[in-house]
């Protein structure tokens, strides 16, 4: 019998904000993976840290943080090949995964590659979607509305007409380096006045302010941008 492999969803950067069935696994199991960057600390483990029971094998998964597919792709073969020699061993290993494990969470490119071999329960937690809109006193969507979720990383023509053709509602991901090219967008389609801007949402280092007020330095890999066109989804 080989062990499982579980895709642990814990929740946008505040500790409590785990669910029952995540914290029992992180618990149970005698192995945990997690990314964290090529140097320095995981923000996926520093998140559970005060969770843990101490004794667990720890596998940090390096990384550089960026979008391009290599050597990201290797990273995750290799951590794959270290997992599964644990998981031959009969021993379960859960990856740890910053909010929730299918939204665009880095799991996928394990499950990808071992869901044909062991099996694989994914543990599903609060994503950073719902946690911005939380923060921000902002529901996402009501009634029949549409949400799309863009990632800023398009280019602005895409992002134009992602938010032009989507619908009533629309959560801008990924916003970092790219604040200046979706304000510009906003800004032409004259949704700048309904933008909401959250950075580090349910974390110390949170910030929330309106669009306007937001510098124009890059902002945080884990910052987000709502927005509504009428304002608000309850009108």
């Amino acid at each position: 019998m080989t062990g499982t492999l579980y895709g642990l969803g814990i929740g946008p950067g505040d500790p409590e904000l785990i669910t029952l069935k995540a914290l029992r696994c992180l618990r149970a199991v005698p192995v945990i993976a997690y990314p964290a960057p090529p140097e320095g600390d995981s923000l996926a483990r520093a998140i559970v840290e005060p969770h843990l029971i101490g004794g667990q094998r720890e596998i940090a998964i390096r990384m550089p943080m960026v979008a391009a597919r290599f050597p990201a792709q290797e990273v995750y073969d290799r951590a794959a090949e270290e997992i599964g020699g644990e998981l031959e061993a009969g021993r379960d290993v859960a990856v740890l995964c910053e909010g929730d494990p299918f939204f665009y969470g880095s799991f996928m490119y394990l499950f990808g590659r071992m869901a044909g071999r062991f099996p694989v329960e994914v543990i599903p937690g609060v994503s950073s979607l719902t946690a911005c809109a939380a923060v921000l006193g902002a529901p996402l969507v009501a009634r029949n509305d549409v949400l799309t979720v863009v990632p800023a990383t398009l280019t602005p023509e895409e992002i134009k007409r992602r938010l032009a053709e989507g619908g009533e509602a629309a959560a801008i991901v990924k916003v970092g380096r790219n604040l200046e090219k979706v304000r510009g967008v906003l800004d032409d389609l004259g949704l700048a006045d309904n933008a909401r801007y959250v950075e580090h949402a349910t974390m110390a280092s949170q910030k929330i302010l309106p669009l306007s007020a937001v510098g124009a330095e890059a902002a945080p890999y884990f910052s987000m941008i709502l927005v509504h066109r009428r304002g608000e989804a309850w009108r």
